[in-house]
């Protein structure tokens, strides 16, 4: 168990955490949750003992063990990869280290063994004999190859860095585990791994992500952290967005009567718990969905920028015919003989296990770089708008505000129409007097979502689109596209996102391009089909 009692944390003169009570118990999986710059991997770091709090205490049960997942991919250069997921155990590795040591010394003490002796034992207490294979166990599930475990970390590729320290995390079974974005960079596969591996850990789980998917499969309570206080709900995050977004609804309602209301969340609580599926994790949130009371569900304080496209005109039969795509880059073929064809309404998702690919196609299809062979034609009744992963030529060294920036976009070129536009996106009032120059990444993002909007196109193109946006500014964007009329091809790794948005498929191997419409959770669970795209990569 770990509790939080009474904890405040302040930063100069912002007060980041005010009272903060709340109890976590094992068998859960705890969502932290909360706009950017809440303070949700500050908490995590209160939790680990990283930071000190101003007031209050967090207490861990004697005994028990915390890991933690870390994010310096560099810290641990010098050591094998085996080394480093067995260095989870912190314990465990200090035992294995020593009796090295030890066995290794040329004169070889009495004392030398009694002290081995109790290494010995204590070693196997804590599983040390198993240590290796259960962390290749580990290993291979997250989709690191055999190959590579008796690499240093220096020396292996940086995709696979971040699965050993999500290894490392795991290894052990910790007694409390805390995990900071952990889906960050890994590929459906790896993230499919993780999602089954945490629904049935028996332990206590406190996971801060954007995703989603994974916040749905995974938890059993959201830790709702707002104006300074955290909240805790019984349910996973579409749970609780739903619930808040309701419960919001109900309270403008003011002229509703008070028992259709009170029949409507009956309702919408018992349809949660009875979608629940049969896996471990989810069979016991149902339990808990069935106790919640009425009182317990309340509205989110949080605000939605609007994301709407509306395209000016509708586009033709005709929209894209893309012909033996091929481009090398500094001596890397990055598209080979790429050839589709776009239909009108069509919403790809662009895949491949090389981003680089996806951002190369993008730019080509936009005229922002040149093919060294092949074709692409744009339907003559199309206009398109793109939403670049790197965004930093729009606003590096721009001195402009947000409004002088916003306004060479808009046709309207009123303050009074810019202010509006802007406002919908969360700048209203002096936010919108900003430098273009100092937004964060999400801010800059949201920008260009509205210019986007601007642009009225047909056909919008998308690359990494929910880098750098928060959990509310991911629903606006998801929402906006599903509504969107128009034809849209996108490259994303959140995969609700893709599974709510695209009708279609497209993978670029270096041996061909895979194309399909399919539903994206039927790609992925089609192990024939999978398989067939592993052999396209080989």
């Amino acid at each position: 168990m770990i509790q939080v009692t009474n904890v405040g944390l302040r930063f100069s003169d912002k007060k980041l955490f005010d009272e903060v009570n709340v109890k976590f118990t094992p068998g859960n999986c705890y969502g932290v949750i909360g706009a950017n710059g809440a303070g949700k991997s500050t908490f995590l770091r209160i939790l680990s003992g990283e930071i000190e709090p101003n007031e209050g205490d967090v207490f861990i049960t004697p005994g028990e063990r915390l890991a933690v997942l870390r994010q310096d991919h560099y810290q641990f250069d010098d050591f094998s990869v085996l080394d480093t997921v067995i260095m989870g155990h912190k314990r465990l590795y200090e035992i294995m280290k020593e009796k090295d040591e030890l066995y290794m010394k040329p004169e070889f003490t009495e004392a030398d063994g009694m002290k081995a002796a109790e290494l010995e034992g204590e070693f196997a207490e804590l599983n040390g004999w198993d240590a290796e294979s259960n962390a290749e166990k580990l290993l291979n599930g997250l989709g690191v190859r055999s190959e590579n475990f008796a690499k240093t970390m220096a020396d292996i590729p940086a995709d696979d860095k971040v699965k050993v320290l999500l290894a490392q995390s795991l290894f052990g079974t910790p007694d409390i585990l805390l995990m900071d974005e952990p889906t960050n960079h890994l590929d459906f596969k790896a993230i499919n791994w993780l999602e089954e591996f945490l629904i049935n850990y028996d332990k206590i789980v406190i996971v801060v992500s954007h995703d989603r998917h994974f916040l749905n499969k995974v938890c059993t309570h959201m830790l709702d952290i707002d104006f300074s206080k955290a909240r805790l709900y019984v349910g996973n995050y579409d749970f609780w967005y739903e619930s808040s977004q309701l419960m919001l609804r109900l309270m403008r309602e003011q002229n509703k009567k008070k028992e259709e209301k009170v029949k409507e969340l009956q309702d919408f609580i018992a349809r949660f718990s009875s979608n629940a599926s049969k896996a471990k994790q989810a069979t016991s949130r149902k339990k808990m969905l069935d106790k919640i009371n009425i009182e317990d569900i309340q509205p989110s304080s949080r605000k939605y920028p609007f994301v709407g496209f509306t395209p000016e005109r509708e586009a033709g039969k005709d929209i894209l015919q893309v012909e033996g795509l091929t481009k090398i880059i500094d001596g890397v073929k990055v598209l080979d003989n790429v050839s589709f064809t776009v239909n009108k309404g069509d919403k790809i998702v662009v895949l491949s296990r090389n981003d680089m690919t996806r951002t190369v196609l993008f730019k080509i299809l936009m005229g922002d770089m040149e093919p060294d062979s092949g074709t692409f034609k744009w339907g003559v009744t199309t206009s398109q708008s793109y939403l670049p992963k790197d965004n930093s030529e729009y606003f590096e060294g721009v001195e402009m505000n947000l409004i002088d920036w916003l306004r060479q976009y808009s046709e309207e070129k009123t303050e009074t129409f810019i202010r509006g536009f802007l406002g919908k996106m969360l700048f209203s009032g002096d936010e919108s007097l900003k430098k273009s120059s100092v937004l964060s990444g999400g801010e800059k993002v949201r920008c260009m979502f509205s210019k986007l909007m601007l642009s009225k196109a047909n056909v919008i193109l998308l690359d990494e689109p929910t880098n750098h946006l928060d959990l509310e500014s991911i629903e606006a964007v998801n929402n906006g596209l599903i509504a969107f009329k128009g034809t849209l091809l996108f490259t994303s790794h959140d995969h609700k996102f893709i599974e709510t948005i695209a009708n279609r498929v497209i993978e670029i191997t270096p041996n061909g391009t895979f194309d399909k419409e399919v539903d994206f959770d039927d790609f992925l669970d089609d192990d024939v089909l999978q398989k067939q795209i592993d052999s396209m990569y080989a």
